[in-house]
């Protein structure tokens, strides 16, 4: 077990000495630089990276070695906090999310992930030029050599970060990645209040300001609707007509749904990218697949704005 003590001001290095880790001391402050330090020192053929908030458990290692045995080049399990752990409501119904997108689209958290000493060497490890999502591209990379394995076994972490954020904080991110994905992920000014934030102070208490409150409660809402996606589609329009009260909530919903589909065609574009590169036919077909489900998202979106702009004209022409 090595544990990479990245300048801290604690005691984890002395702690990690006592239950006979080795300590690899390093001072990157960052997530990928830290990470790859690890993985550098390791000698084993099966590379396990686990962050500090994190516990994992005996059935998510071996899973991950059986997979690794059978060929698989890495994957990753999905984290959350437990049921325990005080966090907004929202934070469970984004749960749904944390437990599919591993398995279902090849991604995962960076709190457990693990590949085999190969396919680390040869991707190089996480992008250092990164200060977040680096987990993402070097799932994306482990693809490219093979396998990628997501998980059903959960681990958990730590819920800190929700509570240090309010929810329409974290719903802004989410914009910000959209209208400038480069700086998000490049520049650690952008992420720091977010991953790299060493205060500690009242990480175990939930905030509970009325401002809080009403931003969680407002992204509860925005989450909730986006899962109704689904739904509104599969609803022949002759149910709910636009004068009717239904009618008009669906427009909104609508709205909002297509605007956020819009990102479809930017998913699409790093999954192209990423299939140019791609080594492995197994990769190669769940790239497609990914594709060509994020293009019909994307298409179905510029439909459903232009749709809507062109009603939003009529309706103000006359004015």
């Amino acid at each position: 077990m090595i544990v990479v003590d990245d300048a801290s001001t604690d005691a984890t290095a002395e702690i990690a000495r006592q239950n006979n880790a080795r300590v690899v001391s390093v001072n990157h402050r960052q997530i990928a630089a830290t990470r790859n330090a690890g993985g550098r020192a390791a000698h084993g053929d099966r590379l396990f990276f686990v962050d500090a908030d994190t516990t994992i458990n005996s059935r998510a290692v071996a899973s991950a070695l059986r997979y690794m045995d059978k060929g698989a080049a890495g994957g990753g399990a999905p984290a959350w906090p437990d049921k325990n752990d005080p966090v907004p409501l929202y934070v469970r119904l984004l749960g749904v999310f944390a437990l599919l997108l591993p398995k279902l689209a090849g991604f995962s958290g960076g709190a457990f992930m693990f590949c085999t000493r190969a396919a680390f060497q040869a991707t190089g490890g996480f992008n250092e030029r990164l200060y977040w999502g680096e987990e993402s591209v070097f799932a994306l990379a482990l693809r490219r050599e093979g396998r990628f394995v997501g998980l059903w076994d959960r681990v958990l972490t730590s819920g800190r970060r929700f509570r240090k954020i309010s929810g329409l904080q974290l719903l802004a991110g989410g914009v910000r990645v959209a209208l400038s994905p480069v700086k998000m992920f490049t520049q650690r000014s952008s992420v720091e209040k977010i991953w790299y934030d060493s205060n500690r102070a009242d990480d175990d208490t939930m905030p509970n300001s009325l401002a809080v409150r009403l931003s969680n409660g407002i992204t509860l809402v925005v989450l909730a609707v986006a899962l109704t996606a689904p739904i509104w589609g599969l609803t022949p329009w002759s149910l709910t007509p636009l004068a009717s009260s239904l009618g008009k909530v669906r427009f909104v919903v609508g709205t909002f749904l297509c605007h956020v589909g819009l990102l479809f065609w930017l998913i699409a574009g790093v999954l192209l990218v990423n299939l140019l590169r791609q080594k492995q036919w197994t990769g190669l077909i769940q790239s497609v697949g990914l594709i060509a489900f994020s293009a019909w998202q994307g298409w179905g979106a510029v439909h459903g704005v232009v749709r809507i702009w062109t009603q939003l004209y009529h309706w103000l022409a006359p004015f």
